[in-house]
């Protein structure tokens, strides 16, 4: 176990961005990608922390967990439909199928829950009924059981930059997606979900919700991408007290970066305006919750790469003969 000292020293070399010898740089909140021969690409995990889509700090080992983590869900979802992870050369890195995304955020909700300005909870909170296209009856408690799963889907950034609410419908209508590939990516999502509901629930823990990005493969086929069933990408609860909390009115015990979203939204940030500061131990603790989770999905204890990872990293692709 890495102790909190380590990690607290640990901040300042976390990886930030990287600057590889290959073309094509790309850069989003939290990964890094470059092109690569033969229709492949390079995708980089930093340390890199966002939330309200704002990136906010460096988490040491979060690159690695969300790595690692993401290539073994999809060992596990691999029967369900076609991903994109060709190798993994190194701990925060993938070789990967180039895609074409997909420009809709599939979100999957099992619960109502959350604080984002898009999360069920918190528009159900404002006194809003008809969310997502969906009539939500009156009297739901927060962190309450849906009666089945159901899709929110959202844009991927949309006008202002930030990803905007979409219904079902609203994906075709809006010519963002066929109908056939539209319903191809709802049957996928919701089958992925149901797996790791049951894999989840095996390790003592809920899958609340999730995102999952899809693309398009060159012949035009649905794979999953990006990242699948990690602390950045879904909510996760601890299944042996959310009973007894619920019904006591607390929020459940949670094991995903949700704490994070928490300690912003009680100093009444959720993206808008100056950032709040932070201390180094939110960040820590951060640190210890995604290896905590990566060990209870997974079964394996993590095993840490080294630091500074600017200088593991160009070794690592080097010997895989990614780079020369």
């Amino acid at each position: 176990m890495i102790s909190r000292t380590d990690l607290l020293q640990l901040i300042p070399s976390a990886l930030d961005e990287t600057n590889l010898p290959l073309s094509g740089k790309q850069t989003g909140k939290v990964r890094d990608w470059y092109d690569l021969p033969d229709g492949k690409r390079l995708i980089v995990t930093t340390d890199r922390l966002s939330a309200f889509d704002r990136v906010l700090a460096r988490v040491p080992y979060k690159g690695q967990v969300l790595n690692q983590l993401s290539a073994w869900w999809f060992e596990q979802t691999k029967a369900l439909i076609p991903n994109h992870l060709i190798s993994m050369p190194d701990p925060n890195a993938s070789v990967v199928k180039t895609a074409e995304p997909i420009l809709v955020e599939v979100i999957v909700r099992g619960y109502i829950t959350g604080v984002t300005s898009t999360a069920l909870w918190y528009r159900y909170s404002l006194g809003e009924r008809n969310i997502y296209g969906y009539q939500f009856p009156e009297g739901l408690l927060k962190n309450a059981l849906l009666p089945e799963p159901i899709i929110t889907p959202t844009t991927k950034g949309g006008a202002t930059g930030r990803d905007e609410r979409l219904t079902c419908a609203e994906v075709v209508q809006k010519g963002l997606l066929d109908t056939n590939t539209w319903e191809q990516v709802q049957t996928a999502a919701l089958a992925i979900f149901k797996s790791g509901q049951e894999i989840a629930s095996k390790a003592g823990l809920i899958l609340v919700d999730t995102k999952y990005e899809f693309g398009l493969a060159a012949d035009g086929s649905v794979m999953l991408i990006d990242e699948v069933h990690t602390p950045d990408s879904s909510r996760f609860w601890n299944a042996d007290s959310y009973a007894a909390r619920f019904s006591a009115g607390e929020d459940p015990d949670n094991f995903d970066k949700e704490f994070v979203r928490i300690a912003y939204a009680e100093k009444g940030y959720r993206g808008d305006g100056e950032v709040p500061s932070m201390p180094d131990d939110l960040w820590v603790s951060a640190s210890e919750r995604y290896i905590q989770i990566y060990e209870m999905l997974t079964g394996n204890i993590f095993e840490a790469g080294s630091y500074p990872i600017q200088e593991r990293l160009p070794i690592n692709l080097n010997n895989a003969g990614v780079i020369s």
